[in-house]
């Protein structure tokens, strides 16, 4: 169930239920006292900080201590997953990144926004998954409802709003398919 209320005035009132936003500010405040200053290499104690928070984190998967994590509880990483400095993980919904998916510096992964031809200008959420393999060049926006196909690399700054398929390297304002990824010496 979203956190997110329904037919609210997001003008004069919140968008998120107390609830939500308590476990943010519990979040934010560990986030910013524990997290951002952790040396670069205790990536195991991220791990900590983000699964007391909800996050499921894989064996081996990394978030550097400049990255930024919205909701520790919406965070699904695989084995090995890779999330850099600068990145964004702006997940209202459930965000998934696949087994060895590379997130790279300054990626904005953002799972919210709003339904503009709505009288109150309604706040929503869709789900955000990296299949296994991608990479996300840096500092590329991937939109809310957006799939990453398995292998697949967005180049740097590319802007995603729709799916993007499997092994295939794709760039652009909007993101379109360049070319078939293929590995060598496989």
């Amino acid at each position: 169930m979203s956190d997110i209320l329904q037919g609210n005035d997001p003008y004069t009132g919140p968008s998120f239920s107390l609830s939500n936003r308590l476990k943010r500010l519990a979040w934010n405040i560990v986030r910013s006292l524990l997290f951002r200053t952790s040396p670069r290499p205790l990536h195991g104690w991220r791990r900590f900080l983000l699964t007391s928070f909800g996050a499921k984190i894989g064996k081996g998967a990394n978030v550097l201590p400049k990255a930024v994590v919205w909701a520790p509880w919406n965070l699904e990483m695989e084995e090995f997953a890779a999330v850099a400095d600068n990145v964004t993980v702006y997940n209202m919904a459930r965000i998934t990144i696949g087994r060895k998916a590379t997130v790279s510096q300054g990626v904005h992964l953002c799972a919210g926004t709003h339904d503009y031809e709505s009288k109150n200008f309604q706040l929503y959420a869709e789900p955000i998954t990296v299949g296994a393999d991608a990479w996300l060049c840096a500092e590329c926006f991937v939109g809310p409802g957006v799939t990453i196909g398995e292998g697949a690399v967005v180049a740097a700054r590319a802007v995603v709003v729709k799916d993007v398929p499997a092994w295939t390297v794709c760039g652009g304002n909007p993101c379109r398919p360049l070319k078939p990824r293929v590995i060598r010496d496989a």
